[in-house]
């Protein structure tokens, strides 16, 4: 019979604690906290830049191009929620997987209807501009979208081979 063993190494915080003239717990999180809001900076930055590409990404001029469209719209609807999760900036996070969510059902034999992707890119700037403190006003642009996604999102009914 083999045994495994695993050794568990001690994470930098740790070791700064544990050591002699160490870093106090409260210190360490007070650092921690600065470097975190220090990123958020950089995170609203890419927000921002993803923004821009999705309202640069062009409606398709034929369903031929749809596909490309569709990915690059998504990749920049991903890049939102990617920057913006770790800072728990759930509104635009909403906003920015619903757009993925209606992507991720678009029939690739029929035309999409780009006003929602304008919509989305839009809605998300203002999510971005709006104070935190306006919460019903929040909360009414993410129901919009909501109901937007609801819309075309549903189940599309099953085509028939006859």
């Amino acid at each position: 019979m083999s045994v495994i063993t695993h050794a568990r190494g001690k994470s930098r915080l740790a070791t700064m604690i544990d050591a002699a003239g160490g870093v106090s717990v409260g210190v360490a999180l007070a650092q921690a906290r600065e470097n975190i809001e220090a990123m958020r900076a950089q995170a609203m930055a890419v927000v921002d830049a993803q923004i821009v590409l999705l309202e640069a990404v062009p409606q398709p001029g034929s369903i031929e191009e749809q596909a490309g469209r569709i990915g690059e719209a998504y990749r920049a609807a991903n890049g939102v929620i990617d920057a913006a999760s770790p800072f728990e900036l759930l509104d635009l996070c909403r906003a920015a997987a619903g757009l993925c969510d209606i992507l991720d059902n678009a029939p690739a034999d029929k035309p999409f209807d780009w006003r929602i992707v304008t919509v989305h890119a839009r809605a998300l700037k203002l999510l971005q501009t709006l104070p935190l403190e306006q919460a019903d006003s929040r909360a009414a642009v993410l129901d919009s979208l909501r109901q937007v996604v609801e819309r075309k999102s549903a189940p599309r009914p099953p085509t028939s081979t006859l």
